[in-house]
């Protein structure tokens, strides 16, 4: 008697279905794995982040130049130097966007947990990702309130006092190093 061998559907399949299948199967990578959600909806958190301080640090660079123009005229002989309290709010002004520059670049190159099976088996991913979505979204919150009160502001005078005080460490600083102290105590 012939024992017959049935063929694996998988050796038949086309080279892009092969492809495919190890993804799901052979390499331990699932699409759709919550985890895998997760960490997607993180970076697609802070790529939106990024873009609204974008739209912040761009508004105060706006107000600067603006500022310049209209309270820093150039260098004449009667007045070779610049008025000192307007040049300090120029550059009030500049550090403003600058801090901002900052806290955008820090929020877009923050890292994520990384699909890892060594550390699968020490750490529950899922639960530190649902911890970082969380924390994220009340980043959100706090950025949108930063975006909405920088936006607001028209005149460069007031708008020196008012983002230094906006950017003192308060809310968006404390949610982020809340985040990193999640994700310092994987390690």
């Amino acid at each position: 008697m012939e024992l017959k061998t049935v063929p694996n559907p998988i050796d038949s399949a086309g080279p892009v279905k092969q492809v495919l299948s190890n993804l799901f199967y052979g390499w331990g990578y699932n699409f759709y794995r919550r985890e895998n959600q997760l960490r997607a909806d993180d970076l697609l958190i802070r790529s939106k982040l990024s873009a609204l301080l974008g739209e912040c640090r761009q508004h105060a660079k706006e107000l600067e130049a603006s500022f310049r123009r209209e309270r820093l005229p150039a260098p004449t002989r009667e007045h070779p130097f610049a008025d000192p309290a307007a040049l300090a709010i120029a550059q009030s002004l500049q550090r403003a966007a600058q801090q901002i520059e900052s806290l955008e670049t820090t929020i877009r190159t923050a890292p994520v947990p990384e699909m890892d099976r060594i550390h699968q088996r020490h750490r529950i991913e899922g639960a530190t990702l649902e911890q970082l979505i969380d924390v994220d979204g009340k980043l959100v919150l706090a950025v949108v309130a930063l975006r909405d009160a920088v936006v607001a502001l028209q005149d460069g005078a007031t708008a020196a006092t008012e983002l230094t005080r906006l950017l003192a460490p308060g809310a968006i600083r404390a949610l982020w190093e809340h985040r990193e102290q999640i994700l310092s105590a994987l390690g």
